[in-house]
C-alpha cells in the first residue's frame, strides 16, 4: 500500500465509522493490541485478505488517536505474525494524517492448501478465525474439515453406511444403470458387475456408498433421513410472516428418494406453485412462459443435487426451495470447493466435490460435469428479460436465487474503485502481465501488484485471465472485459 493510499483509506474510513469485512481498526496509542491473533487468522482464511489499521479508536468516535511507536508497532506485530501457522507475512505502511501517525498491515490470504491459517498456541481447533462483517468468529469444526477434506481429497460420497448392504439396491435402477454405462464408456462392458460398481464409486467392493445408494436405492432417506429436499411456498417476501389465513406457508413438500427422483419431484413441485402464461411472440406464434425459465430452475436444483456436501457433519440438513413471492432461492448444504469463487462460477474449471456422484448422474439423465450449468442458468435468464441470478457463499451454505419479472433491478452503483484501480482497468484496455501493471504503476513487486490489486479486480470480476485454466502461470496476462 502505498502512504497516500493509506490516507485515501482513513479518509473513507472515517465516512464509514466504521469496520468492514476486510478492514479491521486498532487503537494501538498506548501500546500494541493484546488481540491480533483472532484477526490474523481470519484475514489470512478469507478471499482477498484484509488490512489491519492502527491509530484509529472507533470506541471514541473514530478518533484519530495515533499509534505510540510506528518502529516498536511492526515488530510487535511481526512477532505476533510469526506465531500463526502457516506464518503470516504482514506488509506495513507508514503515514501521516492530520498530524497522526497511523499505521496498516495488510494481510494476504493464505493458499487454500495451507488453510485454515490458525494462532499455533491455541491449535487449529481453537485457533482458527473466520471474518463475519465487522467480527472475527472462531471457526467451526465443520468449517475446518470442508478444509482438510479438500485438502486430503477426502470423498464423502465414498461412506459407507453401517446397516447398509447390497441387497438395498434397487434390480430395475441396476439394470436401467448397468445398460446406460456400458452403453457410454464401452470400456467397461467387459468387465464384471460387482467390479464396476466398485470403479464407479457405487460400493467399496463390499457394502454401498452413500453416492451408491443415492443413485440407485429407491429409499436412500431409510439410512439418511435428512438427505432430501424440503420445498415450501410462501406468502410473501420473508418466512415467518403469515398469510392472510393465518398460514405459515401455501405449499410445503418434503421430497425424498435418489437423486434423479428427487430432481423430478422437486420440478413438479415448483411447476405447481409457478405462475404460467401464453404469450404471442412478434411472429405471431403462441408460447407458453413461465414465471421463471424452467431450464435455469432445472440447473440450480440439479446442481444443488450434485454439490452439496454429503459428509457427517451436513448429513442432517435437506436442500431447501423456498418460493417467496419476489424470488426463488435454492441452499445447499456445503459452500463452494476448493479454489472456486463467487466470480469464478461458470467461467473456469472447477474441483468437484462429489466426482462420483457427478459422473453417474452425467450417464443416467444425461447431464454435463462440463461447467456449462451455470451459463446456462445465466443465458436463460437473460433471454426470459430477468435478471442475472445471484450467488451466495457463506458458513457452510450456498444459495442461489433468481428473481421474476416484478421485481425491479436495483440502482445502479456508483463505482467503488480507487483511482489507482480506475488506471489499471483502463491499462489492461489490452492483455497486460503484472510486471507490466507494477512497471506502469512505479511500484517494484510485481507480486504486491498482483496480490494487492490484480487478485481483487480478477475476483470482482472487473479483470480476466487470458488463462484462467493456468491462474498461477508465469505467463498470465490479465485484461479487461470489453463492454457490450
Amino acid at each position: 500500500m502505498l502512504t497516500e493510499e493509506l490516507q485515501e483509506l482513513v479518509t473513507r474510513i472515517l465516512e464509514h465509522r466504521c469496520e468492514m469485512q476486510n478492514i479491521e481498526l486498532k487503537k494501538a496509542g498506548g501500546g500494541t493490541p493484546e488481540k491480533l491473533y483472532d484477526t490474523l487468522s481470519s484475514f489470512s482464511n478469507q478471499t482477498g485478505g484484509g488490512v489491519l489499521v492502527f491509530g484509529i479508536d472507533e470506541k471514541h468516535d473514530f478518533a484519530v488517536t495515533g499509534v505510540y511507536d510506528a518502529q516498536n508497532l511492526q515488530v510487535k506485530v511481526t512477532e505476533a505474525a510469526l506465531q500463526m501457522e502457516p506464518v503470516v507475512r504482514p506488509v506495513f505502511t507508514v503515514a501521516k494524517y492530520r498530524e497522526k501517525t497511523v499505521v496498516s498491515a495488510e494481510i494476504a490470504e493464505c493458499d487454500i492448501n495451507q488453510k485454515p491459517c490458525y494462532y499455533k498456541g491455541a491449535g487449529k481447533l481453537r485457533g482458527s478465525y473466520v471474518r463475519v462483517g465487522e467480527a472475527d468468529l472462531p471457526m467451526t469444526e465443520y468449517e475446518i474439515y470442508s478444509y482438510e477434506a479438500y485438502k486430503k481429497k477426502i470423498r464423502d460420497e465414498l461412506r459407507t453406511p453401517e446397516r447398509a448392504t447390497l441387497a438395498d439396491f434397487s434390480k430395475n435402477a441396476l439394470e436401467e444403470y448397468f445398460v446406460r454405462l456400458k452403453k457410454e464408456k464401452p470400456q467397461l462392458s467387459q468387465m464384471e458387475e460387482g467390479r464396476i460398481l466398485r470403479l464407479q464409486g457405487m460400493t467399496d467392493g463390499e457394502h454401498p456408498t452413500v453416492a451408491g445408494l443415492l443413485i440407485l436405492c429407491d429409499y436412500p432417506q431409510a439410512f439418511f433421513p435428512q438427505l432430501s429436499v424440503t420445498a415450501m411456498v410462501v406468502d410473501g417476501t420473508e418466512i415467518g410472516v403469515a398469510g392472510e389465513g393465518g398460514e405459515r406457508f401455501i405449499d410445503n413438500q418434503r421430497i425424498e428418494g435418489n437423486l434423479p427422483t428427487m430432481l423430478e419431484e422437486t420440478m413438479r413441485f415448483v411447476r405447481r406453485n409457478i405462475r404460467h402464461s401464453t404469450v404471442i411472440d412478434p411472429n405471431g406464434e403462441r408460447a407458453d412462459r413461465s414465471e421463471y425459465p424452467l431450464v435455469a430452475v432445472r440447473e440450480i436444483i440439479l446442481n444443488a443435487l450434485i454439490h452439496r456436501d454429503y459428509s457427517a457433519y451436513s448429513e442432517d440438513s435437506p436442500i431447501r426451495v423456498i418460493l417467496y413471492r419476489d424470488r426463488l432461492e435454492v441452499e445447499n448444504p456445503g459452500g463452494l470447493y476448493g479454489r472456486l469463487t463467487i466470480a469464478d462460477l461458470g467461467k473456469v474449471p472447477a474441483d468437484t466435490r462429489n466426482p462420483f456422484l457427478a459422473g453417474s448422474l452425467e450417464v443416467l439423465m444425461n447431464t454435463e460435469n462440463r461447467f456449462s450449468g451455470i451459463p446456462t442458468v445465466y443465458a436463460a435468464m437473460e433471454a426470459a428479460g430477468l435478471r442475472p441470478p445471484v450467488f451466495e457463499s457463506r458458513r457452510g451454505n450456498f444459495r442461489v436465487t433468481l428473481y421474476h419479472a416484478a421485481e425491479k433491478p436495483p440502482a445502479e452503483k456508483k463505482s467503488d474503485l480507487s483511482p489507482l484501480e480506475e488506471k489499471i482497468l483502463a491499462f489492461c484496455a489490452e492483455p497486460k502481465s503484472k510486471e507490466e501493471v507494477a512497471e506502469m504503476l512505479g511500484i517494484s513487486s510485481a507480486y504486491y501488484v498482483k496480490t494487492k490489486y490484480l487478485g481483487a479486480l480478477v475476483e470482482s470480476g472487473r479483470l480476466l485471465l487470458t488463462m484462467p485454466e493456468k491462474p498461477r502461470s508465469r505467463y498470465q496476462k490479465f485484461y479487461t472485459p470489453k463492454k457490450t
